[in-house]
């Protein structure tokens, strides 16, 4: 017996050495999926609203990108508190950071893969868990850029718009997005450039609109210069 307990304890070891190994050597790809959650939820928004993905890609790097060998790839537990970046490893540790700044009281603060700001759009989702949904989160920047887009005539001036109606602000903002743009390699069925028609949400204009019916100012930041992309436009 004591043997039989000696060799059941060795195994023992051994599996908990190799299960720690291959946590540690998935971890990694985990990262790795998680940074590609933003591109998916980007590819389904432009399937449904018509927005060129490659718009919508561009975008989700500008407002959460980290440089990884040598990519700019976005992500989508990120958190922006009046102009402070901070990424998370996971939608939990994320979704923490965000109830705690609303215990606070503070309402400035950006989620998500597109940085949807809380203080002017929250309403538009039903929880901040909603807000962090990468699909969700797509969808509503999606939405938005398209009635930019109609404002603007094209896209360019729509996302420097999404940012900041201060054209210094907003200038800046489209040259880091051109920059991003042209590095793009778009994995996607969807053809660069496409758009159709903008998948109905019922009458009237429901993005960027508060619940007493008035236009929320600029884009999804609270004010102009009020916070920064998680990039640096310096």
């Amino acid at each position: 017996m004591p043997d039989l307990t000696r060799a059941t304890l060795a195994l023992a070891r051994t599996l908990v050495r190799s299960a720690a190994l291959t946590i540690l050597l998935f971890r990694p790809l985990c990262l790795m999926a998680s940074g590609a959650t933003c591109d998916a939820a980007a590819d389904h928004a432009a399937r449904a609203t018509g927005v060129p993905v490659e718009v919508l890609q561009a975008v989700t790097r500008v407002e959460t990108g980290r440089s990884r060998d040598g990519r700019v790839e976005p992500w989508p537990w990120a958190v922006n508190v009046a102009g402070k970046g901070y990424w998370f490893d996971n939608e939990d540790a994320a979704l923490a950071f965000a109830f705690r700044q609303v215990k606070s009281g503070a309402r400035n603060f950006d989620v998500g893969c597109f940085q949807v700001n809380y203080r002017w759009h929250g309403e538009a989702f039903a929880s901040v868990e909603d807000m962090f949904d990468p699909r969700s989160n797509a969808l509503y920047a999606a939405q938005f850029l398209t009635e930019l887009h109609r404002e603007f005539g094209e896209w360019e001036g729509a996302v420097g718009a999404y940012h900041s109606r201060t054209r210094k602000f907003a200038d800046r903002y489209k040259a880091r997005f051109r920059q991003i743009r042209a590095a793009l390699d778009v994995p996607s069925m969807m053809p660069r450039g496409a758009l159709r028609r903008r998948v109905s949400q019922g009458p009237g204009s429901l993005i960027g609109t508060r619940p007493d019916g008035r236009r929320s100012p600029g884009s999804l930041v609270a004010l102009p210069g009020a916070r920064t992309a998680l990039i640096s436009l310096d």
